[in-house]
């Protein structure tokens, strides 16, 4: 990535007019009539390479996660978006969403322990309920 966003510079410039002076007693200024812009685009140079990947930052940071979280995702260290994906996964794999509104999940035990002990959830409501399970 060696260049970023672009630069852009004007210049202005008059078109030639045809010089044909009235009267020579009095100096004139002669103002061009048609005067056209030109935009001209530079590119500037970034101040740093990239070298290499990026070091996961936020939600893509792995993070400890509680004993209850690691029963469903089977791992200590977890991104939260990874963690998602396999809460989804297990919700799936086990067939726990409702077969008349899928956007409702009914929680097993393991989901239980960290949702709160609510019995059914909102998928929207997974990302809220996980947080304090991240440490």
């Amino acid at each position: 990535m060696a260049t970023s966003s672009a630069f852009v510079s004007t210049f202005v410039f008059p078109q030639a007019l045809p010089f044909s002076p009235k009267s020579s007693s009095s100096p004139r200024l002669i103002l061009p009539t048609n005067v056209g812009t030109v935009r001209t685009v530079t590119l500037a140079t970034a101040s740093k390479p990239a070298t290499g990947p990026r070091t996961p930052r936020g939600i893509t940071k792995p993070r400890r996660v509680s004993p209850e979280m690691q029963a469903v995702v089977g791992v200590p260290e977890i991104s939260r978006t990874q963690a998602l994906k396999q809460i989804w996964a297990y919700i799936k794999e086990h067939n726990l969403q409702d077969p008349d509104n899928k956007k409702i999940i009914n929680c097993d035990e393991k989901l239980k322990k960290i949702f709160g002990g609510k019995d059914r959830i909102g998928f929207l409501q997974i990302a809220g309920l996980i947080t304090p399970h991240f440490l």
